[in-house]
């Protein structure tokens, strides 16, 4: 047999014995966690790798770089010689977003050539696998004949097999091809059965007239070629790319070697289609990570059976969204060996209790606060975008990740904030930390080197006792940490949103009267975390709410104050967690602003790096090469 049948035949079921012992775990330790997206990560990876005791997470981002000859078709928002200069960047400049994504989530980086279209020979470090240069035009015929196909997918294997020889179970796919994304469109059309309207989106962020020519290309492509969704080589061959082949052969080469790829963007999802049209059992093999901007982004997702947790708008295939989960897959991994363990409790967990006395609280002292909060740095923001605007990538197309660097110069007052700033969690709650939880967030504050401050409530005290004990902890936190994460022990999510919802989930009272509708047990720690949220906001710093009941109260909180709006970041609509753990969503939630940071602080400009700017659509007014 080949190559790839061998490795086919040598890819085994997922082994659910190897997770028995950690879903038990989960399940006594805390019943229903279990479910959530970290805790299906996590078993996933297990049943996958075959391992039953965890170990450190060893990570390897492989961009696989190709041309396509579509792109004469103009489909793409950058000129072709952007593949060989961002092949450079990666190992020159060393100023993408793969660069960034790779130190920020210790992964190793390799850069391999499947079929750009010029001499790389001079180019150090670059790993040469090249099929040929680039493929043909799809739009005109087969983009590679069948053995070309069969050859980039063994690439793949070999690649994987090499190195997970070295080691590493978590494989961190990316591609660099312009034109990649009308492959990947004709992949996702023939193998979810989509039309070219559906199948076909922006790619580079091109403009309307360019989509409408994307579509017409799509649908030619298609119909001179005829690919056979039975059969993957030959779609493959028909409408793929030498790096999406690499890709499935990546993929399939991991499984057969029990180690995971965790998907990233749309394109290494179309190559997943590949890899599961060629061996249906490596969808167990595989995790996902972010649903995209392209249109059929999530049809791929669902065809492989697969449910996103973050929802970014990434549209940049450099391993983006995909670097971001192995940090959470790391950290339940953490929090994993800390239950087996039965670690001990750690010095990192501060205790801060409430005092006694309800103190005297008047209504200037919460009108100080609420008529004195601080203002956004308009300029450090402005100058902050035009720096993200000229990063070399299509333009917005990191996008939330953006837009909390923005927040984050406008309230620092920095125009390229710290990479490295301080942070802190705060989780308030009325019965002391005890036992499993207590083990895992002394894990989750060792792994992600994250200070955790527990504010101990005393019942039969008066909403304003809570207030000014929110207060004061958070003022005293903040006042050097310009990142707090903030939430309870309680469980009360269930019981709050039933009082203060509407049924479509709304605020149901105007903010000055909402505390009165809260339930009287409830007014204590619901004052506690009114009291946090303004002193924090009044020392700029953003907020990270840590779970449902905390982020409804910031939401009344800040129509209450709406000068506090822009300090708290709201987890609804980024992430998609599920019930999690207390203060664990607010750890996630550390990660996402950490890769936003490792973004505006670790990539380079068109200029810096001599990649040529957009010569369409937004990119084409706003970016520059100098």
């Amino acid at each position: 047999m080949s190559l790839l049948e061998d490795t086919i035949a040598a890819i085994a079921p997922a082994d659910d014995a190897a997770a028995a012992e950690a879903a038990a775990l989960l399940d006594t330790a805390f019943p229903c966690h279990g479910a959530s997206a970290l805790g299906a990560l996590l078993l996933r990876y297990l049943r996958a790798t075959g391992k039953d005791t965890p170990e450190e997470l060893r990570r390897c981002t492989i961009i696989c770089c190709a041309d396509h000859g579509v792109a004469a078709e103009a489909v793409s928002a950058y000129p072709p010689e952007t593949t060989v200069q961002m092949t450079k960047n990666y190992l020159l400049s060393q100023g993408a977003a793969a660069n960034a994504f790779a130190s920020y989530a210790a992964s190793d980086l390799l850069v391999v050539d499947l079929g750009i279209a010029a001499d790389t020979s001079q180019i150090p470090g670059l790993v040469d696998y090249k099929i040929a240069r680039g493929t043909k035009n799809m739009a005109q015929g087969p983009a590679m004949t069948r053995e070309e196909a069969r050859r980039a997918v063994e690439t793949g294997i070999k690649i994987a097999a090499a190195i997970a020889a070295q080691g590493y179970t978590c494989f961190l796919p990316g591609e660099m091809g312009i034109a990649n994304t009308t492959a990947s469109a004709c992949i996702a059309a023939v193998l979810c059965e989509l039309t070219p309207e559906q199948a076909t989106g922006r790619g580079t962020n091109i403009s309307d007239a360019r989509l409408e020519k994307k579509i017409g290309v799509v649908a030619r492509a298609l119909a001179v070629n005829q690919p056979d969704a039975r059969d993957g080589l030959d779609v493959l061959a028909k409408v793929g790319g030498f790096e999406l082949g690499a890709i499935a052969g990546i993929m399939l080469g991991a499984a057969a070697h029990h180690a995971v790829t965790i998907l990233d963007g749309f394109n290494s999802s179309a190559a997943a289609l590949i890899a599961q049209a060629l061996a249906p059992r490596v969808t167990d093999y595989l995790l996902p990570s972010h649903q995209g901007g392209e249109r059929a982004h999530g049809a791929a997702l669902q065809k492989l059976g697969l449910t996103p947790h973050l929802f970014l708008d990434l549209k940049l295939g450099e391993a983006c969204g995909s670097s971001i989960t192995s940090r959470f897959l790391g950290l339940a991994l953490s929090l994993l060996q800390a239950l087996k363990e039965e670690g001990a409790p750690s010095d990192d967990i501060s205790l801060e209790v409430m005092p006694g006395q309800a103190p005297h609280v008047t209504d200037k002292t919460f009108n100080f606060y609420l008529h004195t909060m601080p203002e956004l740095d308009r300029k450090a923001m402005d100058i902050c975008q035009s720096r993200l605007d000229h990063l070399a990538k299509p333009l917005y197309s990191l996008g939330h990740l953006e837009s909390i660097a923005v927040e984050l110069a406008g309230i620092s007052c920095e125009e390229r904030p710290d990479k490295d700033l301080r942070e802190a969690l705060l989780l308030f709650g009325t019965q002391g930390l005890e036992g499993n939880l207590e083990t895992v967030l002394a894990a989750a504050s060792h792994a992600l080197c994250l200070p955790i401050t527990f504010g101990h409530l005393r019942a039969n005290l008066p909403p304003t006792a809570g207030f000014d004990f929110g207060r004061v902890t958070a003022e005293d936190i903040t006042f050097d940490t310009p990142l707090l994460g903030l939430g309870l022990t309680d469980d009360i999510a269930g019981e709050l949103t039933a009082a203060l919802c509407t049924e479509d989930g709304r605020e149901r009272y105007a903010p000055e009267e909402f505390l009165a509708h809260v339930p009287e047990h409830l007014r204590l720690t619901v004052s506690a975390l009114v009291g946090a949220i303004i002193a924090a906001t009044h020392n700029s710093s953003l907020i990270l709410p840590a779970d449902a009941a905390t982020d409804l109260i910031a939401r009344y909180t800040e129509r209450l104050a709406p000068d506090a709006r822009p300090y708290i970041l709201h987890p609804a609509g980024l992430l998609d967690l599920g019930k999690t753990l207390p203060g664990i969503t607010a750890c996630a939630s550390t990660l996402v602003v950490r890769a936003a940071l490792a973004v505006l602080c670790d990539m380079k400009t068109f200029a810096e790096t001599k990649v040529a700017p957009a010569s369409d659509g937004p990119g084409k007014e706003r970016q520059q090469a100098d």
